[in-house]
């Protein structure tokens, strides 16, 4: 009977009004800063009542330009998009060559190592046949050799004339880089949403993408970018990027929010250096790699031309994230809303906007007695 009774019980809460200014107007402000949190950062800046997924992107580029050079152990030379894009396809990123040390006619032969520390010799006994040094360019022979005049040092098996590499221009040989172009083709996908649209928009065709250079105030949804303007937005100068190299970032920003129609949803782009260009820290700065051009002599004999290529690496980075309405995460956030108020308040939900100025339906009077210490 006893738990019987406990089930069919009803109990109500006892709300105890205080009317005091003070205490109610602190009561309200409480009140209204969590309305506030809730409409203002719950709602309209995390958008919370909306499901999220994150983008799926990919990306191609296509550079165009040309440029010239005539410089000693190369000649006059004409660089095309086939010359200085390197390699003609990356994964979201592509490279443009500006600056270069060329070393031609390289064959397979011995010759003097470049002096250091540990190639300066004085006789044979000093160098050590077969044995290599990774940052060295070849094989010993175990041969002192001349140098120059004053200097000897180990002989290598090796590409030679070696490559010396201290000799870099102070001006980019490929100036003329700057004005080359490069057409970005990015499509991007919500699956949660079945979303999917690229950034040559619908509006877009084929003759205005032949006349149009991305511009932020007349063209901004023009896919194609100098890239001399790429690199003046990240507030760098593009010949003195170019003389050493370096990696700028194209970040594209997808974040949509899907209950507006699709033409609201569209890439913003930006662009900052990526690499560390720190003057505190100018240990091997810029960016560079080697490549190579072989062919072969009358004599069946291979050759090679060692160019050491400085440039500017460029990498696509795509990001966003898109919300849509959802009744789940609207009625999680609305309950826990109702929940915060509710424990400000220490009493039902009806109290919570009413207060003392609901209605009244009935009074409870208690007269209390001195004598016997009972209401």
């Amino acid at each position: 009977m006893a738990c019987l009774s406990c089930l069919l019980e009803y109990g109500t809460v006892k709300i105890i009004v205080i009317r005091n200014k003070a205490v109610g107007s602190v009561f309200r402000l409480i009140q209204f800063l969590i309305i506030l949190y809730v409409i203002g950062y719950v709602c309209v800046v995390r958008k919370s009542y909306q499901v999220k997924d994150s983008v799926i992107s990919t990306v191609t580029t296509k550079v165009k330009g040309t440029g010239f050079t005539n410089i000693s152990g190369l000649g006059a030379h004409v660089w095309d998009v086939a010359d200085y894009n390197i390699p003609p396809e990356g994964e979201s990123s592509f490279f443009v060559l500006t600056n270069m040390i060329i070393t031609p006619n390289q064959m397979q032969s011995s010759c003097p190592e470049l002096p250091d520390q540990s190639t300066i010799c004085m006789s044979d006994s000093d160098c050590t046949e077969g044995s290599s040094d990774v940052r060295g360019n070849g094989i010993q022979t175990g041969l002192c050799v001349n140098y120059s005049e004053t200097v000897k040092t180990c002989e290598v098996l090796s590409w030679c004339p070696l490559e010396i590499d201290t000799d870099l221009p102070e001006n980019p040989l490929l100036a003329a880089a700057e004005n080359f172009t490069v057409l970005i083709k990015n499509t991007v996908t919500y699956p949660k949403f079945n979303f999917h649209k690229r950034n040559i928009l619908p509006d877009v065709n084929s003759s205005y993408l032949k006349q149009c250079e991305f511009n932020r105030i007349t063209d901004p949804h023009c896919p194609i970018f100098r890239l001399k303007d790429m690199v003046a937005e990240a507030e760098e100068d593009f010949q003195t990027m170019a003389t050493r190299g370096g990696v700028l970032g194209i970040l594209i920003d997808w974040s949509c929010d899907l209950d507006f129609p699709e033409h609201y949803c569209g890439p913003k782009y930006s662009f900052c250096r990526m690499d560390n260009k720190n003057p505190e820290n100018n240990v091997a700065p810029g960016y560079n790699f080697r490549f190579a051009k072989y062919y072969k002599t009358t004599d069946d004999v291979e050759t090679r031309t060692l160019i050491k290529s400085y440039g500017i690496r460029f990498d696509v980075i795509v990001f966003g994230t898109a919300g849509k309405f959802n009744i789940v995460p609207t009625i999680v956030n609305v309950g826990a809303a109702l929940t915060i108020l509710g424990l400000v308040r220490g009493g039902d939900f009806s109290s919570l906007v009413l207060g003392s100025c609901g209605p009244r339906f009935h009074v409870l009077k208690f007269k209390h007695s001195r004598r016997h210490g009972t209401f």
